[in-house]
Order: structure tokens, then C-alpha cells, then sequence
């Protein structure tokens, strides 16, 4: 299995779907809330090109983008590829 990061916040919606989504496939992934830990804001936003909306995902150092970035690549038959790599 691959190596999922995740930065998300508790209460926004798109980070519960991306989530669930991980969570449907059985997939082990780390998650900071950074609701909760404020201070790693700053390095997702450096891991993730200037990005600082929420959830940022990256899959094996690979940043994979949004919610939405990550609901195409479904889409698209190719996430599993990712996650198994």
C-alpha cells in the first residue's frame, strides 16, 4: 500500500468525502487536522505548491491536490493504480 497524507480540517465537508472515500477502500492514511495543529498549515502549504485550501492530498510524496482532484482520478479508474503502487 502507499504512503496517504492527508491535511484536512474536522469540520469541512469536503475533507469528510475525500475521507470516506479512503475509508470505503480500506486505504491506511495519516491525517493532520490542522484545526488542531495549526502549525503544519505552513508546511502543507509548501508541500502542496501554495495551496491552502483543505483537504490537501498527496499519495507516496505525489500531491494528488483537492477533494475534487482525488474524485476525478477516481473517476477516471486510476486511483486505485496510486494507492497500490
Amino acid at each position: 500500500m502507499s504512503n496517504v497524507v492527508l491535511y484536512t480540517k474536522a469540520y469541512c465537508p469536503f475533507c469528510q468525502r475525500a475521507l470516506s472515500l479512503l475509508n470505503s477502500k480500506g486505504v491506511e492514511y495519516t491525517n493532520y487536522d490542522i484545526g488542531v495543529q495549526p502549525e503544519l498549515r505552513d508546511e502543507m502549504i509548501a508541500k502542496a505548491g501554495g495551496a491552502s485550501t483543505v483537504p490537501q492530498i498527496f499519495i507516496n510524496d505525489e500531491h494528488i491536490g483537492g477533494c475534487d482532484d482525488m474524485m476525478a482520478i477516481e473517476a477516471q479508474g486510476k486511483l486505485d493504480a496510486k494507492l497500490n503502487a
